[in-house]
C-alpha cells in the first residue's frame, strides 16, 4: 500500500492537518436549520423522528464493520470518502427536498460518520507512535475535539445571516462546500501502514479484534470505560437548550447561555494534554467532581447554575479524551480501528438507552431532575475506577511495553509456570 513520505517536522504536519479536518468536519451550516427544513417541507413530527431513528440505526449497523474495514485498507482513503458521502446527502436535501431524499441523506450521513469513527483515532495514534510521540495523543486529540466544538459554535453564528440571505439553498451549498474541503484536507493526512496491513478481509479482522477483547482484561476494561464516560454526556448535550430555557430566561438568551456551556466543553478538550498524566484515581476524582458540578448546577434551577453545567461538561469532555487515549494504548495496530469502533458502538447503544431513560424521567419530574440524576452513572464509574486504582501497578518496564510485547511476556511467564520440573542430574560416576 502506498504511503506518504515521512514528515520532516515531527508530528507538526499531522496535527495541523488534523485540526483543519476536525474543524471542517463540524463546520456545517445546516446543523441549526435542518429540522426546520424538514418541517417546512411538510413532514410531520413522526416522520422527522423516524428520520432521526434511521440515522442512528445506520450508524449502529455500520460502526463495527467500518472499523474492521479501516484495519484492512487505507484509513486515509476512508477519511476522504466519509465527508463525500455526507456532502452527497446534504445536496439531496436542498435540491430534492422530500421524505425519501431526507432518508437517503441520513443513510449517507450515517455511513460517512461510521467510516470516520475509530478510523481517525487509529490513524493519528499510529502516526504518533511511529514518530515516538504517542504520549502526546491525548493532548492532540483534545485540541482536535476543541476545534470541532469551535466549528459548531461558528456554524451556528453564521447560519442565521446566510439563511437570511439565500435560504436553505445557500446554507446547503455552504455545507456541501465545507464537506468537500474536509475531503481535500484528508488527502494531506500522513499514513504509514505496515506490510501486513490490508491483507486480511474485514471479517477476519473483526474476529481477531473481538478475540483480543475477550482474552485481554485490560482491553475489556478500556472498551467498557469509553461508553461509560461518553454516553450520558452526549445524551445530556442534546437536552441542554431545554434545561437552559427552564431556568426562566427569554428564548433569545438561550443561545448565549449555550455558548457558556460549550465553552466549558471546549476548555475540557484543551486540558487533555496535562490531563493525560492522570491515573485511574485521578480520572475517578475528575469524574466525581464533574458529576457533583452537574448535579448542583442542574438542581439550582437558575441561570447561575449553568456555570456548574459548563464545568461538568468540561470535565466530561476531558474524560472522554482520556478514556480514548487509555484504549489506544492497549490496542494492537492491526485491530486498532476495529476495537475503537466496538467502543463507539457501545457508546451509541448506551446513548439510545439514556435517551429513553431521560425522556421518562424528564416527563415525570422535569429537565433539572433528569440532569441531576445524570450524575449518578458517573459517580458509579468513579467508584469503580478508584477501586481499580488501588490495585498494584505494573513495573515501569511493563507499562511501557507495547500490547504485543506485553502479551508475549505473559505467555512466557505462563510457560515457565506450567513447564514440568527438570529431571535431577545423574551423579557423576567418573572415576
Amino acid at each position: 500500500m502506498p504511503s506518504s513520505p515521512a514528515p520532516a517536522g515531527g508530528p507538526r504536519r499531522l496535527t495541523r492537518t488534523l485540526y483543519r479536518y476536525a474543524f471542517l468536519d463540524e463546520f456545517v451550516l445546516l446543523y441549526p436549520v435542518y429540522a426546520l427544513l424538514f418541517s417546512d417541507t411538510g413532514l410531520s413530527v413522526w416522520q422527522i423522528s423516524s428520520l432521526f431513528a434511521l440515522w442512528s440505526l445506520t450508524g449502529v449497523v455500520l460502526e463495527v464493520p467500518s472499523g474492521a474495514l479501516a484495519d484492512g485498507t487505507s484509513r486515509r482513503r476512508l477519511l476522504v470518502l466519509a465527508p463525500l458521502l455526507t456532502a452527497t446527502g446534504f445536496a439531496l436535501w436542498v435540491l430534492l427536498p422530500s421524505y425519501a431524499s431526507f432518508a437517503v441523506g441520513f443513510v449517507l450521513w450515517g455511513a460517512g460518520g461510521a467510516l470516520g469513527s475509530g478510523t481517525l483515532e487509529a490513524l493519528v495514534y499510529e502516526e504518533l507512535q511511529r514518530l515516538g510521540a504517542a504520549d502526546r495523543y491525548a493532548g492532540i486529540m483534545g485540541r482536535a475535539r476543541a476545534c470541532g466544538l469551535v466549528a459548531v459554535m461558528a456554524a451556528m453564528a453564521l447560519a442565521g445571516p446566510v439563511f437570511a440571505g439565500g435560504g436553505y439553498l445557500a446554507v446547503g451549498a455552504a455545507s456541501v462546500l465545507t464537506c468537500l474541503l474536509a475531503a481535500a484536507t484528508a488527502t494531506r493526512l500522513p499514513e504509514h501502514r505496515g506490510p501486513a496491513a490490508g491483507v486480511r478481509g474485514w471479517t477476519a479482522t473483526l474476529r481477531a479484534g473481538l478475540a483480543e477483547a475477550r482474552d485481554d482484561r485490560s482491553v475489556r476494561g478500556a472498551l467498557l470505560l469509553v461508553p461509560a464516560v461518553t454516553s450520558v454526556f452526549e445524551a445530556l448535550d442534546e437536552y441542554t437548550p431545554l434545561l437552559v430555557r427552564d431556568t426562566g430566561v427569554a428564548d433569545r438568551t438561550v443561545p448565549w447561555l449555550l455558548l457558556l456551556v460549550w465553552a466549558g466543553a471546549t476548555a475540557g478538550g484543551l486540558l487533555a494534554g496535562p490531563g493525560s498524566r492522570l491515573g485511574s484515581r485521578g480520572l475517578a476524582a475528575l469524574l466525581a467532581g464533574a458529576a457533583c458540578a452537574l448535579a448542583l448546577g442542574a438542581a439550582s434551577g437558575s441561570p447561575a447554575g449553568l456555570v456548574g453545567i459548563a464545568a461538568a461538561f468540561g470535565g466530561f469532555q476531558l474524560a472522554v479524551v482520556l478514556a480514548d487515549a487509555r484504549l489506544q494504548r492497549r490496542l494492537t495496530d492491526s485491530r486498532r480501528a476495529t476495537l475503537t469502533s466496538v467502543a463507539g458502538l457501545g457508546s451509541s447503544l448506551t446513548t439510545v438507552a439514556v435517551y429513553a431513560g431521560y425522556g421518562a424521567l424528564a416527563t415525570a419530574a422535569g429537565h433539572a431532575a433528569a440532569f441531576t440524576w445524570g450524575a449518578a452513572p458517573y459517580l458509579l464509574t468513579a467508584a469503580l475506577l478508584a477501586r481499580a486504582g488501588r490495585r498494584p501497578r505494573p513495573s515501569r518496564h511493563a507499562r511501557n511495553e507495547s500490547p504485543e510485547a506485553a502479551r508475549e511476556t505473559q505467555r512466557k511467564a505462563h510457560r515457565r509456570a506450567t513447564a514440568p520440573p527438570c529431571p535431577p542430574k545423574s551423579p557423576d560416576r567418573t572415576v
